[in-house]
């Protein structure tokens, strides 16, 4: 068994990759453990880190600097990337009009957290490098402590420190993070039950209000109307109010939108159901059936007449809908005028989704890679059409290797990048977690660049992601455990954890009462909120389960890309404004 002995207390590459599995391992066990609902989730890998580290002498991978420093940077960058090809697309989308309010309370979160960091440092006397762990440990926001720990170490790199003063500095994020971390779940929770228990909310009641406010907001929906309007007899449908701008590249959402799409048409109340053109006339009697929100249907029921009693969906004809993935290149970039379906198939294309999304195109809608089409036809149509778009559930599934790696490069050179800032003593870089995070985001949304397409697959990014940050944690966690047991009974630990818990509970309360007081922000909502401003899946999962619904995960999503790189952003600004070396 010695060559087992000599595995474990080696110094090749082979030992530190068998103990970094086994940190990883145990890590993900002790966080898959629930008490109440509540687990510590991805976080386990971290303290599962720091029991290995403490008991350092047992194995000698602190010695194999390289590896354990190759590990953690890159499991950083394919933490960072992926989550910048996850947020991206729907990042303009959550800030549209009606998500402004909750993006902007979200955002007042972030920074009156990160506000309450700085007093902890400069009034406190908790040194920078801590606080800002302290930071990422009390929101529970992982890519926030891996920024900070980035901008540490290019500071580092350039200040001719000595290798103590470095490795002291380089743990220290670890350790507040470790620190801070469980209250920061419990936080979340202890916010979301005192305002219930303040206000007396009715969550039943919550629940009906919220669905009600929904009905009247942006989701789409169907209307079947009768021609009675005099003033459109003959007219043809582009030239009807409301539907004039079917050709136009309105934007709703960050998306092009027309508002309302006619999808079917049945002419005098009998006869067959066809597939509209743009030049089909209309004649008192006919039945339209449109698609777009409640809003701006009520207001094309106001041009065109009355409600129909006909369903043109249930009526017999050969017309059908099918959901159809755009996954061929030749589609790509292309506007729905220049597919032309409606001459070329006879089929409509009457939705489109997209990050989460539903909308209504216009003619002038260009088509992007993972864009799932609602399309009204024949069976024959829709089969024209799905070829033209690819349909290829496999192509969707299938990570393209490539564009990966091209944006990991692009992203590696950008957070190199240093840019003199004056009043800060070093030059600023974006650093690896944020040059690929930006990279990501920017590359995403663009979607396709020649034969590039960026697009991450759901199942890849999420094993992208997840093998990311439990090499990041765990490498962490080895680096910081020799000094967390005796940081935490021995020296400032308690009165850190005390000051994370501020750092935590403090800007929720603040925002959820003026949510609650000011902006009469339903209940459910405010709770999506919290959690997402807090980025914590753990807390929406409590929520839901509160709730006894999913309602609270609307806000969630709403908030959670801005707040994601919102304090991403603060934690370097901190280090680099704040943080001095010696």
């Amino acid at each position: 068994m010695q060559w087992l002995t000599q595995l474990f207390q080696g110094h090749g590459v082979a030992s530190t990759v068998l103990v970094i599995s086994m940190v990883v391992a145990l890590g993900l066990a002790i966080g898959s453990i629930k008490i109440k609902n509540v687990s510590l989730g991805i976080a386990g890998v971290l303290f599962s880190g720091l029991l290995f580290g403490h008991f350092k002498e047992y194995f000698t991978i602190n010695e194999n600097h390289d590896v354990i420093e190759f590990c953690r940077e890159f499991g950083l960058i394919l933490f960072v990337y992926s989550v910048g090809m996850q947020v991206g697309p729907g990042f303009l989308a959550s800030l549209r009009r009606d998500g402004l309010p909750l993006n902007m309370m979200a955002a007042g979160i972030v920074l009156i957290g990160a506000a309450i960091t700085l007093l902890v440092s400069l009034v406190g006397g908790v040194p920078v490098e801590a606080a800002v762990g302290l930071f990422s440990g009390a929101t529970t926001n992982t890519p926030s402590l891996a920024a900070a720990g980035a901008a540490i170490r290019d500071m580092l790199a350039t200040s001719g420190a000595t290798d103590d003063v470095r490795k002291t500095a380089e743990a220290m994020p670890g350790l507040g993070y470790a620190v801070a971390y469980p209250f920061g779940v419990l936080g979340i929770i202890i916010a979301m039950v005192l305002m219930r228990v303040l206000f007396k909310v009715d969550v039943p009641r919550e629940e009906a209000s919220l669905k009600a406010s929904l009905q009247n907001g942006s989701k789409l929906t169907r209307a079947n109307l009768r021609v009675t309007n005099p003033n459109l007899d003959g007219k043809a449908i582009r030239e009807i109010p409301l539907l004039s701008g079917a050709a136009g590249s309105e934007e709703r959402d960050g998306v092009p939108s027309s508002g309302i799409v006619v999808s079917r048409v049945l002419h005098n109340g009998h006869g067959t159901v066809t597939i509209p053109k743009p030049e089909t006339a209309v004649r008192l009697g006919d039945t339209l059936l449109a698609v777009g929100t409640p809003t701006e249907l009520d207001q094309l029921r106001l041009i065109v007449g009355q409600e129909s009693e006909h369903d043109l969906r249930e009526l017999p004809s050969k017309i059908t809908t099918r959901r159809v993935l755009v996954t061929r290149g030749g589609a790509l970039g292309k506007t729905l005028a220049e597919l032309d379906f409606v001459h070329r198939f006879g089929a409509q294309v009457t939705r489109v989704s997209r990050a989460d999304v539903e909308f209504t195109p216009t003619q002038g809608y260009a088509l992007q890679y993972g864009d799932t089409v609602v399309v009204v036809g024949s069976e024959g149509a829709i089969a024209d059409v799905s070829t033209e778009l690819g349909n290829s559930t496999k192509a969707m599934s299938h990570p393209q290797m490539v564009p990966i790696f091209v944006g990991i490069t692009l992203g590696v050179i950008l957070g190199s990048w240093p840019v003199t800032v004056p009043g800060i003593p070093a030059p600023v870089k974006l650093g690896l977690a944020g040059g690929p995070l930006l990279v990501a985001i920017v590359l995403s949304r663009i979607g396709r660049v020649g034969p590039l397409i960026w697009h991450l697959p759901i199942a890849a990014n999420f094993m992208m992601r997840e093998l990311g940050i439990t090499l990041f944690l765990a490498c962490v966690g080895i680096k910081s455990g020799d000094r967390f047991l005796a940081t935490l009974t021995q020296g400032p630990g308690l009165y850190w954890m005390g000051l994370a818990a501020l750092i935590t509970i403090a800007p929720l309360l603040i925002v959820a009462l003026f949510a609650r007081l000011y902006m009469k922000v339903n209940y459910l909502s405010i709770c999506g909120l919290l959690s997402g401003s807090m980025t914590d899946p753990p807390a929406l999962a409590f929520a839901n389960t509160v709730c006894g619904s999913d309602a609270p995960s609307a806000a969630y999503a709403t908030v959670y890309p801005l707040t994601m790189i919102l304090r991403v952003v603060c934690a370097q600004m901190i280090v680099l404004m704040f943080f001095r070396v010696g």
